[in-house]
């Protein structure tokens, strides 16, 4: 088996994949941290409309170092621009959009996600997220929840799981999961095998795969522009 450090995907990478994903005109929430890089991903000729729980919808790409306005920021506390077209609304109003069904895709991090569609995003433990927050809203708010994250902890355990040990942010929620060596679908309580990186065979990313990956139909192949490496 090859070293899973020299073949895996990186952040980037990752989110170069899940943003071929977003179709032209989608309502889309970015979770804080490693989502946020999905935003500079978007094909040519698609332009998603973005979403921050703090009160903003369809801003634009971040300001160049030293050009920040401080009193303009996304969620995660990360400036972001103005351009034609952004609206500002209420924290209030902001959940009324995502609790209401407005918001076609939520893309979320994960420490561990299950078979079932179960998604588990904080922990109470040492170094965690120490809170839930809005995560719990958008996992049933948006149409459709994808996750983004390393296949495997540090430690090298499975981050997909028969079920999750941590506590849960949704249950039965996320439909497809963007992995450093893999894409995987959840339907009908089972990990579907979408695309893998080349790199590593079937039987070797099962072994680093908490619960069966079922095949249906041809394995594509995972490959994200090397430059983003």
């Amino acid at each position: 088996m090859s070293d899973i450090q020299d073949i895996k995907l990186s952040n980037a990478q990752i989110a170069w994949r899940a943003a071929q994903d977003i179709e032209d005109g989608a309502y889309v929430n970015l979770g804080i941290g490693f989502p946020e890089m999905v935003a500079r991903f978007q094909p040519e000729g698609r332009q998603a409309i973005f979403h921050t729980e703090n009160g903003v919808l369809d801003f634009g790409k971040a300001p160049a170092p030293g050009e920040e306005d401080w009193d303009c920021i996304n969620a995660g506390k990360k400036a972001i621009t103005i351009k034609p077209g952004t609206a500002f609304f209420h924290h209030a109003d902001s959940f009324a959009m995502v609790r209401g069904g407005h918001l076609d895709v939520a893309i979320l991090g994960a420490y561990e996600v299950a078979q079932s569609g179960d998604l588990a995003n904080w922990s109470t433990g040492k170094g965690g997220v120490p809170a839930v927050g809005g995560a719990m809203d958008l996992v049933h708010g948006a149409r459709r929840v994808a996750v983004l994250t390393d296949h495997v902890t540090k430690k090298g355990e499975p981050k997909l799981v028969a079920e999750c040990t941590l506590p849960l942010t949704g249950v039965g929620c996320v439909t497809r999961v963007y992995t450093s060596l893999a894409v995987v679908d959840i339907e009908d309580g089972k990990f579907i095998l979408r695309e893998k990186v080349p790199a590593i065979s079937l039987e070797d990313l099962q072994a680093v795969t908490g619960a069966p990956l079922h095949v249906e139909g041809e394995i594509g192949d995972l490959i994200a522009p090397e430059e983003l490496a």
